[in-house]
C-alpha cells in the first residue's frame, strides 16, 4: 500500500489555498472600488484662483479666475480617488460605471468651456486671431475619453491643461499682452445658450426614466422605433431608460452639473461688472443656488427608480427637477444679458 509523503501538500490543501487567494483578491477588489466610488469634494474657485495667481506672482486679472477653474476641474478629474477610471481595462476599474459615468459629465462641462474660452472669451471679434495655447488646448480636451492606447486620454488631457497653464501665465503677465479675456455679455449669453441646451437633454433624459410620452419626436420615415421606445397611441413616442442605463444618466448629471457649479461661481467673478450692470446677478445666484441642492451627498447605496409618486424613492427625477429648475433660471439669465 503506497502512503502519502507527508511533506508533500495534498490536492485538498493546493485548492483551499487558491481558493482562500481568490476570496482575499476579490474582496480586495470589492474594498478598493468601494474606496474608489466617491465624487470629489467641491473647491472655492476664488481660494484656487489666488493661491494660484499667488505662485505665478501676477494680479488677479479678469478671466483668470474662470481659467483657474477649468483647469482645477480637468485636473481634479485625473487626480480624485482612483484616478481617471473611463479608459480602464482592467479590475476594478473596467467593473466601475458609476464615476466613469460621472467624469463623462465633468469632462463634457470643461469641453463646453474650453470651447467657449477659444472662440468667444478671449477674441474680440469674429475676425480676431484665436489665442495659441486655447487652439492647441480645446481639441486635446476634446481627446476620446476612453483611449488606453498612446496617446492615452489622461496624457492628452494633461497637455491641454499644460496649453490652459500657458494662455493664464500670459493673462495676468503685464509685459505680454498677448492673451486676452473679454467678459462682455454677448460672450456669455452665447456660452449659456450651449449650457442650456446641455441641461435640457439632461433633464429630459432623467425623466425618461420612469417612461414618458413626447410629442413631436416622431420620425418623418416608418422605421421601426428605436431601442427603449414604441409608439404612444396619443401619436407621440414613449420613451422609457433601460434599468441598466438609469444610474449612467443619473451620475452624469452629477458629473456635469458638479462642473458647471464650478464654472458658475467663477463666472460670478469674472463677469460681476456686467451681470450687476443688467441686474443678472441675482438670476445667476438662483442657477447656482439650485445646482448647489443636485450636489447634495445621495444617501443610497443605489440609484433607486420607483415610480413617481410610488412607495420607493426616484433618484433621477428629484436630479431632473433641480437641473429644470437651473435651467429655467439660466433662460431668464439669458434674457436679461440681451437687453440693452
Amino acid at each position: 500500500m503506497q502512503t502519502q509523503d507527508p511533506s508533500k501538500p495534498s490536492h485538498r490543501a493546493i485548492g483551499r489555498s487558491i481558493a482562500a487567494v481568490c476570496v482575499l483578491v476579490v474582496l480586495f477588489v470589492a474594498g478598493l472600488m468601494w474606496w474608489w466610488d466617491t465624487e470629489p469634494a467641491q473647491f472655492d474657485p476664488l481660494v484656487v484662483t489666488q493661491a494660484q495667481m499667488q505662485e505665478l506672482k501676477h494680479p488677479i486679472s479678469v478671466g483668470a479666475t474662470t481659467t483657474v477653474t477649468l483647469i482645477t476641474s480637468v485636473r481634479t478629474l485625473l487626480d480624485k480617488r482612483g484616478g481617471y477610471l473611463s479608459n480602464d481595462k482592467l479590475p476594478p476599474g473596467v467593473l466601475m460605471d458609476n464615476l466613469p459615468n460621472w467624469e463623462f459629465g465633468s469632462l463634457t462641462a470643461s469641453r463646453d468651456l474650453v470651447r467657449a474660452l477659444r472662440n468667444d472669451f478671449s477674441r474680440s471679434q469674429t475676425q480676431s486671431t484665436e489665442d495659441k495655447d486655447l487652439a492647441e488646448a480645446d481639441p486635446l480636451l476634446n481627446s476620446p475619453n476612453d483611449r488606453w492606447l498612446l496617446p492615452s486620454s489622461e496624457s492628452q488631457y494633461r497637455k491641454a491643461i499644460g496649453h490652459l497653464d500657458g494662455y493664464l501665465g500670459r493673462l495676468g503677465d503685464a509685459e505680454d499682452s498677448s492673451a486676452h479675456f473679454y467678459a462682455r455679455a454677448d460672450n456669455l449669453a452665447d456660452y449659456l445658450q450651449l449650457v442650456s441646451s446641455r441641461l435640457g437633454s439632461l433633464s429630459q433624459r432623467l425623466s425618461a426614466s420612469v417612461g414618458q410620452i413626447r410629442i413631436g419626436e416622431v420620425p418623418a420615415t416608418d422605421e421601426p422605433a428605436k431601442a427603449g421606445s414604441v409608439r404612444a397611441p396619443e401619436g407621440g413616442r414613449m420613451v422609457k431608460t433601460p434599468w441598466t442605463k438609469v444610474d449612467d444618466n443619473f451620475y452624469e448629471a452629477r458629473g456635469y452639473t458638479w462642473t458647471l457649479l464650478e464654472q458658475l461661481r467663477a463666472i460670478q467673478q469674472d463677469f460681476g461688472p456686467i451681470l450687476r450692470s443688467k441686474h443678472a446677478d441675482v438670476s445667476l445666484q438662483q442657477v447656482i443656488r439650485e445646482l448647489e441642492e443636485a450636489q447634495r451627498p445621495l444617501h443610497s447605496p443605489i440609484v433607486l427608480n420607483g415610480s413617481p409618486f410610488g412607495f420607493f424613492a426616484n433618484h433621477s427625477l428629484v436630479m431632473a427637477n433641480y437641473v429644470s429648475r437651473a435651467n429655467a433660471a439660466l433662460i431668464d439669465l439669458r434674457e436679461l444679458l440681451k437687453r440693452g
